[in-house]
């Protein structure tokens, strides 16, 4: 049986992969504040729900769709989850393939923080440069 973070953030996982911002929505606290590594434009900071969906929607917006994540592996206990993925993406010519570490911090079933970390950062930054 999964800790129910676990179930938690794999459902956040499936939501995101079929665009349920609906169910996003749910999961996120409303002063959520998600950290993006790196010197690309997409690095830095998104502060609130809503600045978190819209980076989302870019995500997918400059990736004509193709952005994808594949869990490796998920650790969770009742404060934090761990969500080892691999990334897959095109856009403008270029291909992403990073292997991703999501850092989750959660409180009273909601995600509040997350911090991303990609094996890679410069072969990222350059894929969103």
């Amino acid at each position: 049986m999964a800790h129910p973070n676990e179930d938690l953030i794999r459902r956040g996982y499936e939501a995101f992969a079929s665009g349920d911002v609906a169910t996003l929505n749910e999961l996120f606290a409303d002063d959520i504040v998600w950290h993006t590594p790196g010197r690309s434009p997409i690095s830095g900071d998104q502060n609130g729900k809503q600045s978190v969906l819209e980076f989302f929607g870019r995500i997918g917006e400059e990736t004509g769709g193709t952005f994808k994540l594949d869990i490796h592996d998920v650790l969770a206990n009742d404060e934090h989850v761990v969500v080892l993925s691999g990334s897959k993406g095109e856009r403008n010519g270029k291909s992403l393939d990073a292997n991703v570490v999501n850092i989750f911090h959660l409180k009273d079933g909601k995600v509040t923080e997350v911090w991303g970390h990609a094996d890679d950062v410069y072969a990222v930054d350059e894929f969103w440069s």
